[in-house]
C-alpha cells in the first residue's frame, strides 16, 4: 500500500460520523436529512440512514462489499451486497448490485482514480489448498 493510500485511510477513520452527517445535512438541505452514518473500510460497509425531506419515516441502507478496480483499459466500481428496509428500495439496489459499473474516464482525475482503486481494491479470497 502506498503512503498516499495509508494517509487517506488514516484520515477516513479519523473523520468523525458527526462532522460527515453534518456536512451532508448541508449539502442535502431541502433533499435528505442523514440521520446516521457510519463507514467501516476493513470490512467494506457504509451504512446510512435518512429521512426524505417533507417525509416522516427514515430509510435505511446498508452497502457491503464494494471495490473500485481498473479493468485495463477503465476504472469500474462495484457493489456486491446491499440492503434496505424499504421493498421498493430493495428492488432497485437488486439491480445494482454485482454489477461492475464504468467509472468515466475524466483525465484529469487519473491519478485520484488509481489512488481509490489502490484503497479499494477487490478483496479475493484465499485460495484453498487442495491435496
Amino acid at each position: 500500500m502506498s503512503i498516499k493510500s495509508s494517509l487517506l485511510k488514516m484520515i477516513i477513520y479519523l473523520t468523525p460520523n458527526i462532522l460527515i452527517i453534518w456536512v451532508s445535512n448541508i449539502i442535502l438541505k431541502g433533499i435528505a436529512e442523514l440521520t446516521e452514518f457510519n463507514f467501516d473500510l476493513e470490512a467494506r460497509k457504509i451504512y446510512v440512514k435518512t429521512r426524505l425531506y417533507g417525509e416522516e419515516d427514515t430509510i435505511e441502507v446498508c452497502l457491503e462489499n464494494f471495490a473500485v478496480f481498473s479493468d485495463g483499459e477503465s476504472y469500474r466500481f462495484i457493489i456486491h451486497h446491499a440492503k434496505s428496509d424499504r421493498p421498493w428500495l430493495n428492488n432497485l439496489l437488486s439491480r445494482i448490485t454485482g454489477k461492475a459499473w464504468p467509472i468515466p474516464a475524466i483525465p484529469q482525475f487519473n491519478a485520484q482514480l488509481d489512488l481509490l482503486s489502490e484503497l479499494f481494491k477487490e478483496e479475493t479470497p484465499a485460495l484453498e489448498k487442495i491435496d
